[in-house]
């Protein structure tokens, strides 16, 4: 009798079992509410926010909010070339995933998710830059993800480090942006959602907006939410991006000896 094993292939074993994940064992979405421990649902994750860190580039900033880390690095203005002239400067905002960022790897080239969370974050960006000041002239602003926990804290946390890049670069602005996210679940406005909490939502809502001044930047919804949930999230949002607002001021204040 001819044995099946065949010695020129790496043979699996005889028995195998299904793996269990992390995400298997914890509990459906249906006890959605058991998901955040640590938290409120009317609570933010807790912020780490240090401009400065990269010093090749005009600014730069670092922010970490629990599973979500982003680095960002601002380069200009400089000249465009081969372009028509324009009063105004062009803003650019470009986003990498690290290929070990999310549970699945991801290829290291750009896909529609990186596109669309840069455009996100430059609309949030396009109305505090004084982009009269530097005619025919570019911002270029590059994130790393390199930790990301949901697209909503991807798109809110890089439009706080990218804000805080660009006064660290020194480039005239009206204001510091902050931006925050909400989910709904059920009735209940979760503010600051991770992925899980997102994935069980009826829809998410972010609002970027310049505390100092009480001027919106941009809004971005997704999902089926109700008028009146949108203005109430839109409410949520804005009293969380002030708090946001004086982390991000102190964080500049801080590093600002460091640049004299």
């Amino acid at each position: 009798m001819q044995s099946a094993f065949d010695r020129r292939r790496i043979n699996g074993p005889e028995d195998s079992y299904h793996p269990i994940f992390a995400n298997e064992i914890r509990e459906s979405s249906s006890n959605v509410h058991r998901i955040r421990e640590n938290r409120k649902i009317s609570d933010i994750r807790p912020i780490f926010l240090q401009p400065g860190l990269i010093s090749q580039a005009n600014g730069s900033a670092y922010i970490e909010t629990e599973s979500t880390k982003i680095a960002c690095s601002v380069y200009g203005p400089r000249q465009s070339k081969n372009t028509a002239y324009n009063e105004k400067g062009r803003l650019n905002v470009e986003v990498k995933f690290a290929p070990y960022s999310c549970e699945l790897r991801r290829s290291p080239l750009r896909d529609a998710e990186d596109r669309s969370i840069a455009v996100a974050i430059q609309q949030a960006l396009l109305s505090s830059v004084q982009l009269e000041h530097f005619p025919k002239s570019t911002i270029d602003i590059f994130l790393v993800i390199i930790e990301a926990d949901g697209i909503e804290g991807c798109i809110a946390s890089g439009s706080i480090a990218a804000s805080t890049a660009l006064a660290d670069a020194g480039i005239d602005m009206y204001g510091l942006v902050t931006s925050c996210a909400t989910a709904v679940i059920g009735t209940d406005l979760w503010i600051d959602p991770t992925q899980e909490e997102s994935n069980s939502a009826n829809g998410t809502l972010i609002l970027s907006c310049m505390p100092a001044l009480g001027i919106v930047t941009n809004v971005w919804q997704s999902g089926r939410i109700a008028p009146s949930e949108i203005l109430a999230c839109i409410d949520a949002c804005n009293d969380r991006c002030t708090d946001i607002h004086s982390v991000v001021a102190q964080a500049l204040l801080d590093s600002a000896p460091n640049k004299i």
